[in-house]
Formats: structure tokens, C-alpha cells, sequence
């Protein structure tokens, strides 16, 4: 299992947020390329970015906090927020990023989705956003009439290179994993799946790990990591 530790763009800092509320941002550094060291150096394999103000206007906001981070380290990087087209798609993979996330697109124009990863074989990973069963989209601040697997089964076929699933409810909260909802889907689907929202402790890695069924590919690390209530070594350790 690859764990990937989530550094949350907003207004140029490092921040984590309740639920996707901007409003509710808590600043935890104030230097992202620092931040992006510091997790590579803990012996992180990957990095995952999320551009928050690009989110929710649609176009690339923190761009420059993403290209420091992308010139600090040498570990991969994915990328998701704000990103709509198959030419913003381009600019970032040319500029570094190893693998961008699409969201929005998935459940609005799946066909540039398609495109994507018909271009960029193993370098796009779909982002779905469950809220109360439902596929948030626009930064989550609008939900679809959709259910996650309905969306992630749009792309079985098209060399999608992950699916993260993000439990909007439980984001932020710190109050562990719903283990079975992300097993759900990797049973559902032929994607890899990526597990992000509501880690609390390294229990939740190893259960993640235990479920029987489709192994979890990977987790996103967010406010736990940041506040010492995950240990870097311990988790990559249980993880491998």
C-alpha cells in the first residue's frame, strides 16, 4: 500500500480544512516546498497536492506553490484542483507532475477523462468525492445526482491510472476510516483505489490492509499526519 501525504493548497499555504470548508482552514506551514521536503525526507514514496482555491474556481490559483514543491523534491507528485481541460492536463504533466487528478471533469465531461488517459497513459487518476452517497463536484461545493461507483465505473476501460475516493463526511474529522466504503468500491471497480478522508491512526492503515476482498492501493495522510497523531515511520512500515 502507497501512502501519500496530502499538502492542501490555499492562498499560497499549506492548510488542512474541516469537510472541504475553506472557511474552516487551519494553516499548518506557511512554505509548501518546505513541506513537500519534509515529507520526502520522513521516507515518503509519493506527495499528493491539492490546489483548493483552483478547486472550487476552476483554474489553477496556487500554480506557484505547486511549482516550488514540484522543484524541491525528487519523489512523484499528483495534482488535482481546478483542473478542467485537456490542455491544463498537459501543462502540468509537462511541468512535472507525475500524475494529474480530475474530478469535476469525471462527472460533468467524462470524454475529456477518457482523453486524458488515452494521451497520458498512467499519469491520470479520477478523484471521486462521496457525499452522503452522492459525487460532490466543483470543489465540493456542489453535489451530482450520481453515486460513487456509477462514476468510477465510467472509466474501467480507459487506463485510468487511480481512483481516489474522498469521504467528504469524514474529511478533516480525524475520526478513522469508513474501511468498508473504500473496500466497497475497490471490489467494484478494476481501478486501483486510493482511500482519503477521516485517517486517525495507524489502526486505520491496518485495517484498511486486513479488509478481505480487492486490496486498497493506497491512503491519503491529512490532518493526523500533520498533527502528530500518525508517526511517518510507523505508518510507511504497517503500509509495506
Amino acid at each position: 500500500m502507497i501512502l501519500y501525504p496530502a499538502i492542501d493548497l490555499k492562498d499560497g499555504q499549506c492548510v488542512r480544512v474541516l469537510h472541504g470548508d475553506l472557511s474552516t482552514a487551519t494553516v499548518f506551514n506557511t512554505d509548501p516546498a518546505a513541506q513537500a521536503r519534509a515529507w520526502a525526507e520522513a521516507g515518503f514514496h509519493w506527495i499528493h497536492v491539492v490546489d483548493l482555491n483552483g478547486a472550487v474556481q476552476g483554474q489553477a490559483i496556487n500554480a506557484r506553490g505547486v511549482e516550488a514543491i514540484l522543484s524541491a523534491v525528487s519523489v512523484p507528485v499528483q495534482l488535482g484542483g481546478g483542473i478542467r481541460t485537456l490542455a491544463d492536463v498537459e501543462r502540468w504533466i509537462e511541468g512535472g507532475v507525475s500524475r494529474v487528478i480530475l474530478g469535476t471533469v469525471a462527472v460533468k465531461q467524462p470524454d475529456i477523462v477518457i482523453a486524458a488517459a488515452l494521451a497520458y497513459p498512467e499519469q491520470i487518476a479520477v478523484s471521486v468525492d462521496v457525499r452522503k452517497g452522492k459525487v460532490a463536484v466543483e470543489g465540493w461545493t456542489a453535489d451530482s445526482d450520481l453515486d460513487a461507483i456509477t462514476v468510477a465505473k465510467r472509466f474501467e476501460d480507459a487506463g485510468v491510472a487511480a481512483l481516489i475516493v474522498t469521504d467528504i463526511d469524514r474529511d478533516g474529522t480525524v475520526m478513522g476510516f469508513n474501511v468498508e466504503a473504500f473496500g466497497a468500491m475497490a471490489d467494484a471497480v478494476n481501478i486501483p483505489v486510493i482511500a482519503a478522508g477521516g485517517l486517525a491512526t495507524v489502526d486505520d492503515i491496518r485495517k484498511l490492509k486486513a479488509r478481505k476482498g480487492v486490496p486498497v492501493a493506497g491512503a491519503v495522510l491529512g490532518r493526523a499526519l500533520y498533527n502528530g497523531a500518525i508517526d511517518p515511520k510507523q505508518a510507511l512500515g504497517i503500509a509495506a
